[in-house]
C-alpha cells in the first residue's frame, strides 16, 4: 500500500450557526463556483453545534474576517492511504477500519493526534502543527490578542515564527495590506515547520508498512527520507479504553456522491440544505432523537455527500450515486464535551475494535465532536462492544 503526503496546506475552522449568513457568499463560491477559485480542498460539515470547515489556504482567503469564525491552530497536513498505483482518485479506497491498525494505532502510540475526514471516495488523515492546543480556538477578527495571531509555539524555546508573531502583535496598527503580507510569511514558515518536524516522525513510524510518496504540483513522487524522529522512545503498547461518552442518533444516513457536472442543476437545493434547513421542524425532530448532520466535500474535483435518509429524498432521481444494496449507515457520536485537538488516540479507540470485528466505517472529525458511521445492521453490536471496552478498562 502507498501513503501519500498531499500538497494541500489546510485550515480547520468552526463557523457559528448565527454567523453562517456572513460566510455564505464565500462558501457558495467554494462549493459551486470552484473554477473561479484556486481552492482544491473544501469540506463543510454541519452538526447541531456549528459548521466545521476544512479548506486549503487558497480557499480560506474567500472567507470574511469575523468573530463567528474560530480557527484551529496553524496549518494542517493531509495524508491519504491508497492501494495500487496512481493517486487517490483512481486507486481503490482503503477505509478507516482497514488502516486502523497500520496507520491510526501506530500514530496514537507515538502520541501523534489525528483529525479524520472520510469521503465517498477515500479517507484523509490530517496532522496538526506546532501550536499550543490551549489557543486552538482563537477567532478571526477583533483585537489581535484574541485573533488569528494569538497562538503560542508548543516548544518552550522561542522560534523564529514566534518572534515574527510577536513583531506582528507589536505592530498591529499596520495598514491591513501589510498585515496580510506578514500573515502570509508566517503561514509559509509554519507550514515548513510542520513538514520538517512532524512528518519525519510519521514517516519513521509508517515506513515499514507503506511506500511513502509525496504529491508535488499534482504529481506523485517518492518522498525523500527525512531521517529523523521526534525523540520519543517506542511506547509500551497497552489496550486503549473508550473514554468518551457515546451516543447514537435515530437518523439513518447515506454516504453518496454525484457527477460534478450535475452540481449546477441541484445547486439551489444543496444551498437550501446546507444553509437554510435549520428551522423549527428540524429542531423538534432533534428532540425525538434525530440530529442535524450534513457534510459536503469537493476535493480535487470529486464530490462527497453525507446526509440523512430524509434529505436524500429531496433530490431528483438518478442524481445521487447509490449502491446496489442501497446501504444505510447509523452514527456513533463520540464526546460528551467538546474534544481537544491535542488528545491522542480518539480515532484509534473507535476504529481498532471495528477493525477487529471487520466492520466497515466512515469517520468524520468535526471541530467539537467525532462521528463514526457504521452499517445500520451493526449499530447495536458496535455500541455494545465499544461500551464494553469502555467499562472493561
Amino acid at each position: 500500500m502507498e501513503l501519500h503526503i498531499l500538497e494541500h496546506s489546510l485550515k480547520v475552522a468552526s463557523i457559528a450557526k448565527e454567523g453562517i449568513q456572513i460566510c455564505t457568499h464565500g462558501l457558495v463560491k467554494l462549493a459551486f463556483l470552484a473554477s473561479r477559485t484556486s481552492c482544491k480542498f473544501f469540506s463543510l460539515t454541519e452538526t447541531p453545534e456549528d459548521y466545521t470547515l476544512i479548506v486549503d489556504e487558497e480557499g480560506f482567503k474567500e472567507l470574511p474576517q469575523s468573530e463567528h469564525i474560530s480557527v484551529a491552530d496553524a496549518t494542517w497536513v493531509a495524508l491519504n492511504v491508497v492501494s495500487g498505483g496512481g493517486n487517490a482518485s483512481n486507486s481503490q479506497p482503503i477505509g478507516v477500519t482497514k488502516i486502523a491498525k497500520s496507520v491510526i494505532a501506530p500514530l496514537a502510540d507515538h502520541n501523534i493526534s489525528v483529525f479524520m475526514l472520510s469521503t465517498y471516495q477515500t479517507d484523509f488523515i490530517l496532522l496538526h502543527s506546532l501550536y499550543n492546543p490551549r489557543t486552538r480556538r482563537a477567532s478571526l477578527g477583533g483585537d489581535v490578542s484574541q485573533g488569528r495571531f494569538a497562538l503560542l509555539p508548543r516548544s518552550a524555546g522561542k522560534t523564529r515564527a514566534a518572534e515574527r508573531l510577536q513583531r506582528v502583535y507589536e505592530n498591529e496598527r499596520k495598514p491591513d495590506n501589510l498585515f496580510r503580507k506578514e500573515d502570509q510569511r508566517i503561514s509559509l514558515e509554519l507550514e515548513l515547520q510542520v513538514r520538517e518536524r512532524d512528518l519525519p516522525m510519521v514517516m519513521h513510524t509508517l515506513s515499514s508498512e507503506f511506500t511513502l510518496l509525496r504529491v508535488v504540483n499534482g504529481e506523485t513522487v517518492a518522498a525523500p527520507h527525512l531521517g529523523a524522529t521526534n525523540g520519543l522512545v517506542k511506547p509500551k503498547l497497552a489496550p486503549r479504553a473508550v473514554i468518551h461518552p457515546l451516543s447514537s442518533p435515530s437518523n439513518m444516513f447515506c454516504v453518496t456522491s454525484l457527477d460534478p457536472d450535475t452540481l449546477p442543476s441541484v445547486a439551489t437545493l444543496l444551498m437550501d440544505v446546507m444553509f437554510y434547513s435549520g428551522g423549527s421542524k428540524e429542531a423538534s425532530s432533534e428532540d425525538s432523537g434525530h440530529i442535524r448532520f450534513f457534510s459536503f466535500s469537493l476535493i480535487e474535483g470529486y464530490v462527497s455527500l453525507v446526509m440523512d435518509e430524509q434529505t436524500t429524498q429531496r433530490f431528483p432521481n438518478n442524481v445521487l450515486f447509490t449502491s446496489a444494496s442501497g446501504e444505510l449507515w447509523k452514527m456513533v457520536r463520540i464526546g460528551g464535551q467538546p474534544l481537544g485537538f491535542d488528545e491522542c488516540g480518539i480515532v484509534a479507540q473507535i476504529s481498532e475494535p471495528l477493525a477487529t470485528a471487520d466492520i466497515p466505517a466512515y469517520y468524520i472529525s468535526t471541530f467539537k465532536f467525532d462521528h463514526a458511521l457504521v452499517p445500520e445492521e451493526n449499530i447495536q453490536s458496535v455500541i455494545g462492544a465499544l461500551r464494553t471496552k469502555s467499562t472493561a478498562e
